[in-house]
């Protein structure tokens, strides 16, 4: 019994991890396969929303710096720095569904669901009209290689005695 008690304490002293989509990303055109742009995504109120940090200009580019094409209140916003993605809620660790995504090339926006890899190394967002098999999917890369995972649990700093 003593043995147990030790084995449950010291495998308690890891903290399990669970892959998150939070941090930054490289998108990479599913087109192309090349880079297009380095985003962020963060956490606010229970729900993940995207910005762009970052665009790669790629053959055939305007070179265009405002969502000329963007409606309401996103048009003629900078492309750097705006929110592209919003209203994803976590359905399971690595998952994330109900948000949806712009696409500021042509204005339009999409549903669309993410799913992290176990590895927290890539993501795999899917947008789409009205049902996922309508879309299309982006594998991005995770450029922060310290966001791969997030603590679920505090580590126990000590083995208790057993009695």
């Amino acid at each position: 019994m003593k043995h147990l008690f030790f084995l449950t304490v010291l495998f308690s002293n890891f903290a399990f991890a669970e892959v998150t989509a939070i941090g930054r990303w490289k998108t990479i055109d599913d087109e192309t396969h090349k880079p297009r742009s380095i985003v962020r995504i963060e956490e606010k109120d229970g729900k993940l929303e995207g910005f762009i940090e970052k665009k790669f200009e790629v053959p055939g580019d305007t070179g265009e710096t405002l969502c000329k094409n963007c409606k309401g209140d996103l048009k003629d916003k900078p492309i750097i720095g705006l929110r592209f993605l919003w209203d994803l809620k976590k359905d399971k660790p690595g998952t994330y569904s109900g948000g949806e995504v712009l696409d500021p090339k042509n204005g339009k926006v999409y549903d669309c669901k993410i799913k992290v890899a176990e590895d927290g190394k890539t993501l795999k967002l899917r947008g789409f009209i009205g049902v996922s098999l309508l879309g299309r999917t982006q594998v991005w890369e995770r450029e922060d290689a310290a966001a791969v995972s997030t603590p679920t649990s505090a580590p126990v700093s000590a083995p208790v005695k057993a009695e």
